[in-house]
């Protein structure tokens, strides 16, 4: 079914080029009024009126005049103005004007033919108004004068079709014979001797008369001089010639020779030639030599003025004797004319923004050659951004292919050059130039995706740390690039407050000293914007980088320092070496190597006993525990950073030997029992109490955080106050040592060698004001190396377990 379906699908698409290439056929008669009716067009190609109007049928002649129109509210084809047959047709025999009818919205067209039949409108006319003819008087009845016959412009039936005498003479008669090729001859016929004594001269009229109704005609006087002798006229070896040259023959060249000949003998055998005049053509392009019948081209010919000549040419012999021949010249088309490019409009500067098919240039191409010499191909150089469009007949359209883009081409020359189809072909090149004009369509993009810069804390105000630069690819206001700090969120006023930006060549100042451990990093955002209109605009982050500087000591936090005497540890007498009896924290406000810290058992009671970590700080036992160690031990430890200079700390902490913890208020080097347990339950209290008031002085110390930070966010845009870090302690929240804050819980136990950190919320709160000792490092010392690592490269210092105390608890940053 489907196979099926397909063959007849095929057959009606084979049927419809068929008829449509059978044209439909009208007649009319030539002079017609305009709006004369010509027929019903729509009845006869199958469509009724309403398709006419809706599909926007319309008239397209080959030819550029119409010389019918059709009324799409009837379906009539009527003439639209005045047609003279002969004008258009010419002696052609059948005179047809061919159009289409072309419909759209579906395109479809019908070929339609209409024949213009010839009315008579023309009368015959001679050449000349008076023929003058020497006729010896022994010429014999039946001798033929050939005469130059009328011309009639009409065609067929309307033509000419008889010649008469009046007044009718006893001598002579006409006769008319009609050739093939459309010429007819017409010659006066001796019926009767003639007889120069009795009659030297006989005047007559030669009517030619059309077949026309009613008939036309035309009169020539014909005068006869009877001459004595010269019984023989000139005769032409060929009643027509025909001759062919090209239009840019030289002038004297010669076309064709024409030859006639006479019978008769001395002077009146001698025959010389000359044009006889045509109706409606001028002999002037060509000459004609007299005696040899050579025709010459007398003036440069033009195959676009006529394409061919006709001409008549009289071969007279020495007694007036005459014979007529017909030449034609066929003028041959050379490809002497180039093409004509003509702009009708162009359009410069052209906006990049252009969209692609955007008309730049209207032209149209001409050229005066025929055939393949008129044909006109238009090409444009090889540019992509640019194309050529035919748009009507010869016009062509100059329109955009593609986006433009003035950064990447300013300027573009565009070379169309038309070419006709001879041999050799002839171009014609026409250069436009098209400059393209600056949108602002480019925003300034930086040399860096971002920047980071680095400035050494305690820098001098209004230091210059770096420089950002921008380049916009517009040209003019389009390109200037003004730097500024890009407005940010409330929270991002603190960072501008220290940064500015110059806006001619975006140098960046700090504008103020920096501190390390209270501020880090700045970061802003910096803006380019050009000038044009609206402004184009990028942003940029800078960051910029303290480095720091080793300008704080370490502080110790654990055991606390601010105690008198120092808090004790408790160390049960069983314990084996390598017993954690305590650790030492401390922090440095520094980063990098200059927080590096490490620990040195500077002073012991007993300094073979214990034994303290270099990078954790933990203190241990280094061999158990004998009898003969004392029950109070008192230690110092150095804590030093590797800065240059290093700076330290120490941290003094006491230990107690217990023989267990059980029984902790006996003494065991002899003291008494109850003295023993007083001073544990002493001890106790003050723990407590220090605890107490370092919890309260935390939460004090807190609130008040809160009420000036708040207080200063509304007085200013500042980043950090001085409240906001203790003058003596670090803040531990971004420090290598401790990166984050935490509260830690250490209660004491007896078994105290198990206890460690418990890891809880993070305590907002600073610590309080603690005391320490710092020192340059001794001479003895040795040196560690230094120097500035990027910042933000933390390194934990402290490892291990807090060990545990009387019932403290201890919360720092």
């Amino acid at each position: 079914m489907a196979s099926a379906r397909q063959v007849l699908c095929l057959c009606a698409f084979l049927c419809v080029p068929q008829a449509r290439s059978e044209p439909v056929r009208y007649s009319v008669a030539e002079e017609r009024e305009s709006g004369s009716l010509v027929a019903h067009v729509a009845k006869d190609v199958g469509l009724d009126v309403a398709q006419l109007r809706a599909r926007e049928a319309r008239l397209v002649s080959e030819d550029s005049r119409q010389y019918f129109r059709l009324d799409p509210r009837t379906g009539r084809l009527a003439v639209r103005e005045r047609i003279d047959r002969e004008e258009i047709c010419g002696q052609a025999v059948t005179c047809t004007v061919p159009f289409e009818l072309l419909l759209a919205n579906p395109l479809q067209f019908f070929r339609i033919e209409v024949a213009v039949e010839d009315i008579n409108d023309h009368a015959p006319v001679f050449p000349e108004e008076q023929v003058t003819f020497k006729i010896p008087e022994t010429s014999d009845p039946g001798s033929r004068f050939p005469l130059e016959g009328a011309r009639d412009l009409d065609v067929g039936s309307n033509s000419l079709q008889a010649y008469s005498i009046a007044p009718e003479n006893e001598h002579f008669s006409v006769f008319f014979l009609s050739h093939n090729e459309g010429d007819s001859s017409v010659e006066l016929v001796l019926e009767k001797a003639l007889d120069r004594e009795e009659q030297e001269e006989i005047a007559f009229s030669l009517i030619a008369t059309d077949g026309g109704s009613p008939p036309r005609s035309g009169t020539a006087q014909v005068r006869i001089l009877v001459l004595d002798a010269n019984d023989n006229a000139p005769v032409f070896t060929q009643e027509r010639y025909r001759g062919q040259i090209l239009e840019n023959a030289p002038e004297d060249s010669v076309v064709l020779r024409v030859v006639a000949t006479d019978a008769d003998a001395g002077v009146n055998g001698e025959i010389s030639y000359s044009f006889s005049q045509a109706v409606g053509h001028s002999p002037s392009a060509f000459k004609i030599d007299p005696l040899s019948g050579e025709i010459r081209v007398s003036q440069p010919l033009d195959f676009e003025a006529a394409e061919k000549h006709e001409l008549s040419v009289r071969a007279t012999d020495g007694g007036g004797l005459s014979a007529l021949c017909r030449v034609v010249v066929e003028v041959a088309d050379v490809n002497d004319n180039a093409p004509e490019l003509v702009v009708s409009s162009f359009s410069s500067p052209l906006a990049e923004s252009a969209l692609p098919g955007t008309v730049v240039g209207l032209f149209v191409v001409k050229d005066r050659d025929a055939g393949d010499n008129g044909k006109v191909v238009c090409s444009l150089q090889e540019q992509p951004a640019f194309s050529l469009r035919p748009a009507y007949k010869n016009y062509y359209e100059l329109v955009t292919a593609s986006a433009l883009d003035r950064e990447e081409t300013a300027q573009y020359v565009l070379a169309v050059t038309a070419a006709d189809a001879g041999s050799p072909p002839l171009t014609t090149t026409q250069t436009f130039t098209v400059d393209i004009s600056d949108v602002n369509d480019n925003a300034p993009v930086f040399n860096q995706t971002s920047y980071t810069m680095y400035v050494r804390e305690n820098n001098e105000p209004s230091a210059l740390v770096g420089a950002v630069q921008a380049a916009d690819r517009d040209v003019g206001p389009n390109a200037k690039v003004t730097y500024s700090l890009a407005p940010g969120r409330p929270a991002e006023r603190g960072p501008r407050s220290y940064v500015s930006v110059n806006s001619e060549n975006g140098n960046v100042f700090v504008l103020r000293p920096l501190d390390y451990e209270q501020l880090r990093q700045l970061e802003v955002v910096v803006s380019a914007a050009d000038s044009g209109s609206p402004p184009l605009s990028a942003n940029v982050t800078v960051r910029v980088l303290v480095v720091d500087e080793n300008d704080n000591a370490p502080v110790v936090l654990h055991p606390a320092q601010d105690s008198s005497p120092p808090s004790s540890e408790l160390v049960p007498t069983s314990a084996e070496a390598g017993y954690l009896v305590t650790k030492v924290v401390a922090v440095d406000a520094d980063s990098g190597q200059n927080a590096w810290l490490s620990y040195h058992l500077l002073k012991a009671t007993d300094p073979g006993l214990f034994a303290v970590g270099t990078q954790s700080g933990e203190v241990r036992l280094r061999r158990p525990l004998t009898e003969r160690d004392a029950v109070k031990q008192k230690l110092v430890v150095l804590v030093r950073d590797n800065g240059r200079p290093p700076l330290s700390a120490t941290a003094a902490l006491g230990a107690l030997l217990l023989d267990g913890f059980s029984d902790a208020h006996m003494p065991r080097s002899g003291l008494a029992a109850e003295d023993e347990g007083g001073s544990l339950t002493l001890y106790l209290i003050l723990s407590l109490a220090f605890v107490s008031i370092l919890f309260l002085a935390s939460a004090a110390a807190f609130v008040a955080c809160k009420v000036c930070k708040r207080k200063a966010l509304k007085e200013g845009p500042v980043l950090y106050g001085p409240g906001d870090f203790q003058s003596s302690l670090a803040d531990a929240a971004g420090t290598a040592t401790l990166p984050h804050a935490y509260c830690y819980e250490v209660s004491l136990t007896t078994s105290s060698g198990s206890s460690e950190f418990k890891f809880l919320k993070p305590v907002l709160a600073g610590l309080p004001p603690q005391r320490c000792g710092t020192a340059a490092g001794a001479a003895g010392e040795a040196d560690l190396a230094g120097g500035f690592p990027p910042a933000g490269d933390p390194r934990p210092q402290s490892h291990g377990t807090l060990p545990a105390g009387p019932f403290s608890r201890l919360a720092f940053e």
